[in-house]
């Protein structure tokens, strides 16, 4: 089938499913208070694609049915860009703030097909196939994938491998005739009340006698077994002038049981083969997904820019702190653009007519985004300072005594009203301040690895030739020197 339309995807979340919020199971995800308001943003990224097919569609490779930009496999610099086209204008719908619409899995499994023979090594061949096929079911049904990659670790002393004996991580504890028997749970399945399909696939190496933890496959949502239960709801009730982001774009987190779920052989990828398991995440798996994630960030942090400046320009804040802060916001956009610009014009063959973009740039931002992100919600917070808890409600504009004293009392600068003020302080409140915004920073430390992990491990990203060259040159110099022929 063609790419789906948003009612064809809220029509799929009625599927059954074991998702839990709160304590009660719920049965009618588009509909209840909790997950509403997500449900039909992500049916309004569908309905995006149709709405702009020049940016977001493609024809199907074998088919030539229309489906999601996202899904392809490129082959080009200028298929990258491309790419980014699409990415962008998904990630523009929600300001960045959804982190896991289905383009990010979409981008992920196109990446595992482009490089499938590295699947396909180590005896690997025939779940290689299946991995192939899965991914051109993926790009033709249309569906949106949820993931949980991390382990439940309960004891940090032990670190985040599992090692033989751990009964919490999820495990293979049988083979079934129709295929594998699992047991254990993982985190963080973003995006899991709204998505057809779950999968799961390689993070850390393990050592040797781990094979029953080294998985990786895609099942759906309604397998018998699975269990879903979600974190804290943040969203709020439909309500955009109060609630412009909590009540559209919470995407969810939840935590994943597998009690006793059976996972069929054409849906298995890996089953206990390490050598595949410890290397298909090495190489082109990293550039490939971050283009996603680094599109995303950089229109997160534009609009971060954009929302600091209407505020400072509502209160005609002019003086030189704020001007320093609204500075240091463009750097990061700056700098993040200029990153992405340049994986994609340095991009990489592959091999097997794959191309990602260059890593280092975009793991350069990999490792300092989880600090920027942070200190963009500390600026914004800073321009609004006690202003941000004094925007009034919906519900007092509408009152026409109340309105009335809040046109005298809480004008902004110049010819800025007082319910434009409220707009765009309520705005930066729910960005940074709120439950939402709250979740959101969280994630931004977190969804890629922190920033210290990442500065631990960026040696194996970049290249010392030349900076060991420049050292190297003056050390022979002041060695001469000592030391004359």
């Amino acid at each position: 089938m063609p790419a789906r339309t948003g009612q064809q995807f809220l029509e799929g979340l009625k599927q059954p499913r074991e998702i839990w919020v709160d304590g009660e199971r719920i049965l009618d995800v588009a509909d209840h208070p909790a997950l509403s308001g997500a449900a039909q943003s992500l049916a309004s990224v569908y309905d995006l694609h149709h709405e702009e097919p020049e940016i977001c569609l493609m024809p199907d490779p074998e088919t030539g049915e229309s489906i999601s930009i996202s899904h392809m496999i490129p082959n080009s610099v200028g298929d990258l860009q491309r790419r980014h086209n699409c990415l962008e204008k998904i990630a523009d719908f929600s300001v960045g703030l959804m982190g896991r619409t289905p383009d990010y899995l979409n981008v992920t499994f196109a990446g595992f097909a482009g490089g499938i023979h590295e699947w396909s090594m180590f005896g690997n061949e025939f779940f290689a196939e299946n991995l192939i096929n899965y991914q051109k079911q993926l790009r033709r049904e249309d569906w949106a994938l949820t993931h949980a990659i991390v382990p439940p670790t309960s004891d940090k002393q032990t670190g985040d491998i599992p090692r033989l004996g751990d009964e919490i991580t999820l495990h293979k504890i049988a083979d079934t005739d129709g295929g594998i028997l699992l047991r254990g749970a993982r985190a963080l399945a973003t995006l899991a009340p709204f998505a057809d399909e779950i999968a799961i696939y390689p993070r850390l190496p393990l050592p040797k006698g781990s094979e029953i933890y080294a998985l990786c496959f895609c099942i759906p949502m309604s397998t018998p077994g699975l269990k879903f239960l979600c974190r804290d709801s943040m969203s709020e009730k439909p309500n955009k002038f109060d609630y412009p982001f909590s009540s559209r774009f919470d995407e969810q987190d939840a935590f994943v049981i597998f009690d006793d779920v059976e996972i069929p052989k054409n849906r298995i990828f890996i089953d206990g083969n390490l050598g595949v398991y410890n290397t298909v995440m090495q190489t082109n798996w990293m550039p490939n997904i971050m283009h996603q994630t680094m599109i995303r960030a950089h229109v997160k942090l534009e609009f971060s820019w954009g929302l600091a400046r209407r505020m400072a320009k509502t209160i005609n804040a002019t003086d030189q702190g704020t001007q320093q802060m609204l500075g240091e916001l463009w750097s990061y956009c700056e700098f993040t653009r200029s990153a992405i610009l340049a994986s994609e014009t340095q991009a990489i063959d592959q091999g097997n007519e794959f191309w990602t973009p260059n890593v280092k740039p975009l793991y350069a931002l990999r490792c300092m985004l989880p600090t920027w992100f942070p200190r963009v919600n500390d600026i914004i917070r800073l321009i609004g300072s006690h202003f941000m808890l004094l925007a009034p409600r919906a519900a007092e504009f509408n009152n026409p005594s109340l309105r009335e004293l809040i046109n005298t009392y809480l004008p902004g600068a110049g010819d800025v009203d007082a319910e434009e003020r409220a707009r765009v302080f309520r705005l930066a409140w729910d960005f940074s301040g709120s439950a939402m915004g709250s979740r959101n920073e969280q994630y931004e430390r977190f969804y890629l690895a922190s920033g210290a992990r990442n500065l631990q491990n960026a040696f194996r990203i970049g290249d010392t030739t030349r900076s060991d060259s420049l050292v190297d040159h003056f050390l022979d110099v002041a060695a001469k020197v000592h030391n004359p022929p």
